[in-house]
């Protein structure tokens, strides 16, 4: 087991825990960026549920590291989403957050490949 990779897994799995309970509860921050980038209102609980599976399986990666990295690679496709559409909706203050955690959400997967 890779102490690196339980220490990201953990904080990534907190910050999809986090961001996937505003979208549930319709934090009005949260709302009013997605409406500005065209994202439905409707669309909130399915991307909640992506980041929710995405933790779980981030946590559950820490003993059956197949799923991590799994759940990392879903991850990665999750916030490259983010970052496709902050991008052509013209959103330049939104892009970079969702760069950021795409690129800490490469490091489970690459510790996770590693430490098979």
């Amino acid at each position: 087991m890779s102490v690196a990779y339980v220490v990201l897994a953990v904080l990534l799995a907190l910050v999809l825990g986090a961001s996937g309970r505003a979208k549930l509860v319709k934090d009005e921050k949260i709302v009013a960026g997605m409406t500005a980038i065209g994202v439905p209102g409707a669309w909130l609980p399915r991307l909640a549920a992506l980041e929710f599976a995405g933790a779980v399986g981030l946590l559950v990666g820490i003993a059956v590291r197949p799923l991590g990295v799994a759940a990392a690679v879903g991850v990665i496709l999750y916030f490259l989403g983010a970052v496709i559409a902050h991008l052509r909706a013209g959103d330049a203050k939104g892009a970079p957050p969702a760069g950021v955690l795409l690129l800490v959400a490469v490091a489970p997967l690459v510790l996770g490949i590693a430490t098979l």
